[in-house]
């Protein structure tokens, strides 16, 4: 949620998309603007959050929620785990990162998977270039390169 407004992951994030342009043309970040008021409830905050995902999301897409209840896995499972999210075909792969108090009920009912990258909590902006690191590694993995044992 929010575009990045620190020099260094925004650096990183244009390092690692022009790493992962070697392997896909389509690595896009969107970001959703950051929902102010005076003191929104939670509920309604996830909702209209919700609500700026969802009309993002086209048909075909393959939602994974990047969720503290997803799924953990190691940098060698995941990659095999994109893989096979890839070969079902969706016009997209869409990762999403939530905002502070999670997903709206109609996102996790739209989505497809959901991913825990760890059980520790990490700003939204610092997840992204973490992120971004565990794709590039997961085509490495995939392509047998030897980024993933440096």
């Amino acid at each position: 949620m929010g575009e990045t407004h620190m020099d260094f992951i925004k650096e990183g994030e244009v390092l690692f998309k022009k790493r992962l342009s070697h392997y896909t043309s389509k690595i896009t970040i969107i970001d959703i603007p950051v929902i102010k008021g005076k003191k929104i409830d939670p509920q309604q905050l996830k909702k209209l959050e919700g609500e700026q995902i969802l009309s993002r999301i086209k048909s075909g897409d393959f939602l994974i929620l990047l969720d503290e209840k997803g799924k953990n896995y190691d940098s060698k499972k995941f990659a095999d785990t994109m893989q096979s999210w890839m070969n079902r075909g969706p016009k997209r792969l869409v990762f999403v990162v939530g905002g502070a108090f999670g997903f709206s009920e109609e996102v996790y009912q739209k989505c497809d998977a959901k991913l825990s990258l760890s059980s520790m909590t990490f700003s939204h902006q610092l997840i992204r270039l973490i992120f971004l690191e565990q794709i590039y590694r997961a085509f490495t993995i995939l392509r047998g390169e030897p980024y993933h044992n440096m």
